[in-house]
């Protein structure tokens, strides 16, 4: 048995060695998705284009302009002197957010009034408009601190005293400058791989099954278990060669902390792999040709993206689609990759999940094995 497989894995190696076209699918758009993912994941918002309308012309409302001003969040396009500009900007998409200073700000300030900013936001981009508010939310409790500071109020012994307000200090752990790279790259590494190995797995062994070979293949003294491992162990070691390049991509160009063990890495990748290899069989076996495969492939794996906690949270989701991410192996996969970059824990953390993926390895290979099995008899 293992000399026959080593010669199958010895064809597909063959095969994929001469086959440059092949070679540069492999490596050259991984490295390319993952530049153009890691700078567009991101939840950051820069130079909203931003409308004010200041109608208390005071010291302490451009003092707040100023602010907005500062930050590279915000750009001011128009400085607009009555309310049917700020309408105008907002129906044209000159602007997303528009600031209304009204008259009286600086006078209840001083007095030590409560003073009321008008805000107004495009919500046909909620995620922008959200995010935009934060950091306008951020600016102004800045502004209210420092004006708080600079207000003085007499004691019971006649001497001027400061205002006293709450100092918050924020200590972030294991992304200290909180990066949104360090969350997204992590996250890019697991999606891409899935997306490569799924699709060369379910598109390999339909394709032999398309040209003819198959058949071919079977007819020899190799058996339908022989041919499985022969189609799939390539695949997997491909699968652990792409983590590794694009992991060396996103520590050596965007500068993602690695501060784990390689060995829970290696371990977690593996049970990762033999999942989404016993995926990519378990599609082969409903599909005939390389267009059913295609779609087979875009149906699937969308969902499993969207469901993975790449970027929305599973804790949001309905209850239903909680249950359904339970299948998922890229969400375990996304936990462990995450924790081993950012926080280096170890097995004694993760055991839940590469016990799901063990689990899930387990099931979806022994299904896929005997599908294909039924399927060539």
């Amino acid at each position: 048995m293992f000399e026959r497989l080593s010669v199958m894995l010895m064809k597909e190696f063959l095969e994929l060695r001469r086959d440059r076209w092949a070679m540069f699918r492999l490596i050259v758009p991984m490295i390319i998705q993952m530049l153009v993912f890691g700078y567009a994941a991101t939840f950051t918002v820069h130079h909203v284009t931003t409308a004010v309308l200041d109608l208390d012309q005071s010291q302490a409302s451009r003092s707040l302009i100023s602010h907005f001003v500062a930050t590279s969040r915000f750009n001011i396009v128009d400085m607009a002197t009555k309310q049917s500009e700020i309408t105008s900007d907002i129906d044209h998409d000159k602007a997303v957010i528009a600031i209304v200073i009204h008259a009286g700000f600086s006078r209840d300030l001083e007095n030590g009034k409560s003073a009321p900013l008008q805000v107004i936001v495009d919500g046909t981009n909620s995620n922008t408009a959200l995010i935009a508010l934060g950091y306008i939310a951020q600016i102004v409790a800045n502004f209210s601190t420092e004006q708080a500071a600079n207000r003085i109020f007499p004691s019971r012994s006649g001497l001027a005293v400061p205002a006293i307000g709450i100092s918050v200090q924020m200590r972030p752990w294991f992304n200290e400058g909180l990066d949104e790279r360090w969350f997204f790259i992590p996250g890019v590494i697991g999606t891409l791989t899935l997306m490569q190995v799924v699709s060369l797995t379910a598109f390999a062994i339909v394709r032999e099954r398309e040209v003819g070979t198959l058949e071919q293949i079977l007819v020899s003294p190799i058996r339908p278990v022989e041919f499985i491992l022969g189609k799939t162990v390539p695949f997997f070691l491909i699968g652990l060669g792409d983590i590794a390049l694009v992991s060396i991509v996103g520590i050596a160009w965007f500068h993602v902390p690695f501060i784990g063990s390689p060995w829970v890495m290696l371990v977690g990748s593996s049970l990762f792999l033999l999942a989404v290899v016993g995926m990519g069989l378990l599609m082969s076996t409903f599909s005939r040709t390389q267009q059913q495969a295609f779609a087979l492939n875009f149906f699937l794996l969308n969902p499993f993206f969207i469901l993975s906690g790449f970027a929305f949270p599973i804790a949001a989701m309905p209850k239903l689609l909680q249950w359904f991410t339970m299948i998922n192996p890229l969400r375990y996969f996304l936990v462990i990759i995450r924790a081993v970059f950012l926080k280096g824990v170890g097995f004694a953390v993760l055991w839940p999940e590469l016990g799901a993926l063990a689990l899930l390895a387990l099931i979806m290979l022994t299904i896929s094995v005997l599908r294909f099995r039924k399927s060539l008899d």
